[in-house]
């Protein structure tokens, strides 16, 4: 791009101002479902990120519009009040658009070319015949503002607006009536200096014509005819993406759009109808925000990779940087919730293809990165033992259906669970990437894919699995629930479950009374973990391990309303927990690593699955969902609460600047709905449900591990040491009495196992133990656990 002439044109002002990307508040993602691998997202009526070749690597800032008559009148129609948007059916990604303004009205369609990575616009301008409409294109090749190299000029005979950078290139043209050139000449610049924007700022007109800017931060501007079909390509280089969209724009707009509208029509039909069928009193707006649902579960699955999909096709607080940041990422958390929202919309093909892609980045030792680019390389290294466990409960989930078509699973599953018995029951970090503990909601997660996974091992290890899991059933409150607090005496309850408990929880419960960092928030508000609430507890309920009418489960959901909940215009929602820092400022500035947390419309839906199994209809939580989505039905990560800014741009209810749509937010209504019909937690493992009941088990067995040395034993319980090599356990009663030494046996899982005690010990007692390992000897370590009556 560095011809003799275009640098003697060059624009002024390099590099440009500081690159951000855009409002996150999607109000439509899209894509085709033919060959094309190009994603778009629209907010505030114009067409924002676009994503090519795979759905974490944005290459479009924005694309918009301003409207002029060359004599001084410009506006920039994103900037107009709120447009009229249509879809051409609900769930269907084919948008219409009408900015209106006293002199003209701005229409656009927006469809992708099902064959080709081309965004396709059509564009008509009625009203004042002086007016033009004029292009603003502001690429972000490969992900980034910075260091992009842009053009203006003409290719094969038409005008073009080029841009390039690395690996990619990009091309916009337009044609108009009689495949005529609908692109007049363009400018170059940089943003924020020479950029179209500034051109039309500073002299009230297209008065610039420079062909070329970069590196750096820049912008295209060209006028268009008014009524004209824009195509938008993008490629390996500027010429291929220019192939790209002639090519495209051979055809008439007209026959994209059917297309689009034929293809998933009938994917809805197939696949997006499945919750909301057969009930025909459901309201028009929740059966609206459930194709939506479907539309966004599609959308944010990538092509090149197969059951692979990012949390979010979109960039929370956009406006105020430059990173992609994290919701471009896979977290397997997130993809196994929308895998089973999937599996409710009858997809079970896509299903499988999550699974296939979580089998093939699995790690040797069984878990999963925190999160990863499509591809598998890890992104940030935490690890949560949730993540290790939801793969297996998609396997369970799939066998349960009939609908693993075959994949093989029992090695991912043994692996899984080995490392979660083998790291927990403490996790490095909760489900919120917070705090490392002992999570209600982990622990839920990881007994009921020890449970319903153990079907696929031999006996030995499935034996190990369910023993683990029971243990760990039988000690759910004495680690993670608390009584007689002050928090409990303010609310009049007897006790709680805690969000998280400090991981030394399992050895003493005075753990519960140390600091528990919240570190998303400017100033520490330094609570301790028993006066830390959060909607984790409800899990156990879901997963079919409590039962919605305990008492501590009452009281729990009882505190957990006292302290989360926010009653907004649209509905109910819910804060991740008390103290939580994630979300904007009190005065709207966007979150920066410290804020307030805002409410989820993701938890209501989880509060409402408590309601089901409660007894109660859950349609008031699905529709406070649905009233709290955008225009189309995407559902934000968090709403404004009942205190939000004092201003009309922040309206309770309405969604934040932090992440819209949330794609495990749309699985959870998804998942709501069909729960609604069958009358259970449709995710609620089968194998869970048999065995619990929603009961804990009785407590005959305990566990200790080198990893999870527990210093109590419950009078009745047997005492097992679970090793990593083989070896003997030196053992004795008392203060060393009755000193005997037992050798392990194989458990599975590279474990080996010891039963030390019968059922003879009193409360009071005490246990002595230490061991010698096959491979490194005596461990050095002299161990005392002491027995205690059950629950104590």
């Amino acid at each position: 791009m560095s011809t003799v002439e275009e640098q003697a044109m060059e624009a002024p002002g390099k590099p440009g101002l500081t690159p951000t990307w855009t409002d996150s508040r999607k109000q439509l993602v899209g894509c085709s479902l033919g060959a094309s691998r190009l994603w778009f997202t629209v907010a505030g009526g114009i067409v924002t990120e676009v994503y090519h070749p795979r759905i974490d690597i944005p290459q479009v800032r924005d694309l918009g519009f301003i409207v002029a008559d060359g004599r001084g009148f410009w506006v920039e129609v994103k900037r107009l009040p709120a447009p009229d948007l249509s879809l051409a059916r609900p769930g269907v990604p084919a948008l219409q658009v009408m900015h209106r303004h006293p002199r003209f009205a701005l229409t656009l369609r927006v469809v992708p070319d099902a064959d080709r990575d081309v965004l396709l616009l059509e564009v008509t301008l009625e009203g004042d015949g002086d007016l033009r409409p004029y292009v603003l294109l502001a690429p972000h090749l490969g992900g980034t503002g910075l260091g992009n190299r842009a053009a203006a000029g003409r290719h094969r005979g038409r005008n073009v607006l080029w841009a390039e950078q690395g690996p990619f290139g990009l091309a916009l043209a337009a044609v108009a009536a009689g495949q005529s050139d609908g692109c007049g000449p363009g400018s170059a610049g940089y943003v924020g200096v020479s950029d179209g924007w500034q051109d039309f700022r500073r002299n009230g007109r297209m008065a610039w014509h420079y062909r070329c800017a970069g590196p750096g931060n820049v912008a295209l501007l060209a006028p268009l005819e008014r009524r004209s079909t824009v195509a938008l390509g993008i490629a390996t280089s500027r010429e291929a993406a220019a192939t790209l969209a002639f090519s495209a724009l051979a055809r008439p707009f007209a026959t994209a759009w059917q297309r689009q509208v034929r293809d998933w029509s009938q994917r809805l039909a197939a696949h997006g109808g499945v919750p909301a069928a057969g009930d025909p009193a459901l309201p028009e707006a929740l059966e609206n925000c459930l194709a939506a649902s479907a539309l966004v579960l599609r959308c944010h699955q990538d092509r090149i990779y197969p059951g692979a999909m990012v949390a979010s096709l979109s960039i929370p607080w956009g406006e105020s940087r430059d990173d992609r940041g994290g919701y471009h990422l896979v977290w397997p958390r997130d993809l196994v919730e929308c895998a089973g929202a999937l599996l409710a919309l009858g997809a079970a093909g896509e299903a499988r293809d999550v699974l296939c892609y979580l089998i093939a980045s699995q790690y040797a030792d069984g878990h999963w990165s925190q999160n990863q680019w499509l591809g598998g390389k890890p992104y940030w290294d935490g690890v949560q033992l949730d993540e290790a466990a939801f793969p297996v409960l998609l396997a369970a989930a799939l066998e349960e259906q009939d609908a693993r078509d075959g994949i093989e699973v029992a090695t991912m599953v043994r692996r899984a669970l080995g490392f979660i018995i083998r790291h927990g029951p403490a996790s490095e970090q909760d489900r919120w990437e917070e705090d490392s503990g002992v999570s209600p909601f982990t622990l839920a997660v990881c007994i009921a894919a020890l449970v319903a996974g153990a079907g696929f091992l031999d006996q030995e290890e499935r034996d190990t699995a369910l023993a683990v899991a029971d243990f760990w059933n039988t000690r759910l409150e004495s680690w993670t629930a608390v009584q007689g607090t002050g928090l409990a005496r303010r609310y009049d309850v007897a006790g709680y479950y805690v969000r998280v408990a400090p991981a030394e929880v399992v050895q003493e419960r005075g753990a519960l009374d140390r600091r528990l960092p919240i570190r998303n928030r400017a100033h520490d508000p330094g609570l301790p973990a028993s006066e830390q609430v959060g909607l984790e507890f409800l899990q156990l309920v879901r997963f079919g391990l409590r039962l919605p009418g305990e008492p501590l489960v009452r009281d729990s959901v009882r505190i957990a309303d006292a302290l989360l909940r926010a009653d907004t215009p649209r509905g109910p929602a819910w804060h991740r927990y008390n103290g939580d820092g994630y979300g904007e400022h009190p005065d709207g500035r966007p979150f920066d690593g410290a804020g307030r947390g805002r409410a989820w419309p993701l938890l209501t839906g989880e509060r409402g699955h408590y309601a089901l199994a409660a007894g109660e209809d859950p349609l008031p939580y699905l529709l406070a969902m649905a009233a709290m989505a955008g225009p189309f039905g995407l559902l934000p990560e968090q709403v404004w609460d009942a205190a939000p800014p004092a201003d009309a741009e922040h309206p309770a209810g309405r969604p934040t600047g932090a992440a819209m749509p949330l794609a495990w937010a749309h699985a959870e209504l998804v998942k709501l709905q069909a729960s609604r019909r069958l009358g259970r937690p449709f995710d609620r493992p089968a194998p869970v449900w048999r065995r619990y009941g929603g009961r804990p088990p009785a407590p005959t067995l305990a566990v200790w591990t080198p990893w999870a040395p527990i210093r109590t034993l419950w009078r009745g319980e047997r005492l097992c040491v679970c090793l990593p090599e083989a070896g003997v356990v030196h053992w004795g009663r008392n203060g060393w009495r009755e000193v005997r030494d037992v050798a392990t046996v194989p458990a599975g899982f590279g474990l080996h196992r010891a039963l030390l005690t019968d059922a003879g010990l009193g409360s009071g007692e005490t246990v002595e133990l230490t061991w010698r390992g096959e491979l490194t000897g005596w461990s050095g370590q002299e161990v005392v656990i002491g027995v205690r009556e059950p629950g104590q």
